[in-house]
């Protein structure tokens, strides 16, 4: 199996550790000091209190001609476009999409190729730090790498790609419709993430009480909005958000920040991230306004 990992970050580095090794062929394209520093040391990662190296193929392009089963689109929404018109000469068939985004899948289609986008979103997190990679994967009860054909159907490619993250021991998930999905997750992770840019210390949102009822009450507002809406809560324990009181909610959120799951998967990626999460927070209420993306 010939894996490309475009894009060399947080989940790009996270997932090609496992699928090299896990016995897929993989290779990586990178850019910039993150391509010298891969050239160099191929991809380190903290394994407990050890660094460990994996050593990949290397990319700084990728030519027309080289044929990937799968290639892996792991880049910040707001490089997305780029990065689709610079696979569109590609001839590899599947692109899929790690990225966290409202934009139509047919507008995605229309730059790189009707039928290649399999769209997705990663269960990763973490951060890099000198160049050594410290992340995980997210717990399967919380968030699997989800994935699904644009029209919800049960294809070969689909199976394969869950048999290809099960032998990299990657909890994964095939869902009936990822553009739903996707809306939710994003009317989830967009007030937890305004939470840190709403207080003085982002380190210690947990304290603040103001920010915390108001990081709850956008989460009951959002899903309830959708409810309203007729659009699908996916996945289905999404509704908690709707259903349990926000005084509830607000009292269980620091415990939440305050834990090394939220330092792992929510305030690095908030804080290293806030254009991507600044055009997603545009994206999503503008959603909810009924505005044309």
């Amino acid at each position: 199996m010939r894996i490309l990992i475009y894009g060399a970050g947080v989940i790009g580095s996270t997932y090609a550790v496992r699928l090299s090794k896990s016995g897929c062929d993989v290779s990586v394209l990178a850019r910039g000091r993150r391509l010298e520093q891969l050239r160099r040391q191929g991809i380190q990662y903290r394994a407990g209190a050890h660094i460990l190296r994996e050593p990949v193929r290397v990319l700084s392009r990728l030519e027309p001609g080289d044929r990937y089963d799968y290639i892996f689109l792991t880049v910040r929404a707001e490089q997305l476009t780029e990065a689709l018109q610079q696979l569109r000469d590609n001839v590899s068939p599947t692109i899929v999409t790690m990225v966290n985004s409202l934009d139509r899948y047919t507008d995605w289609e229309a730059i790189c190729g009707t039928g290649r986008i399999l769209p997705g979103f990663p269960g990763a997190g973490g951060s890099i730090q000198d160049g050594v990679l410290d992340a995980g994967l997210t717990p399967a009860l919380i968030q699997p790498t989800t994935f699904a054909e644009i029209d919800g159907a049960r294809t070969a490619r689909v199976d394969a790609l869950k048999r290809v993250l099960a032998r990299a021991g990657i909890p994964c998930q095939i869902v009936p419709d990822m553009h739903a999905w996707q809306v939710c997750h994003l009317a989830m992770v967009v007030p937890l993430a305004d939470a840190y840019y709403l207080t003085a210390d982002p380190g210690l949102v947990h304290r603040d009480k103001a920010v915390m009822r108001r990081t709850a009450r956008a989460l009951q507002e959002n899903f309830a909005g959708l409810k309203a809406r007729g659009d699908a809560i996916s996945p289905p324990k999404m509704n908690l958000f709707r259903l349990c009181p926000p005084a509830l909610t607000a009292w269980v959120l620091p415990f939440v920040y305050n834990s090394s799951f939220g330092d792992r998967f929510m305030r690095r990626h908030a804080l290293t991230a806030r254009e991507e999460m600044a055009q997603l927070h545009r994206a999503f209420y503008g959603y909810m306004e009924g505005k044309d993306l």
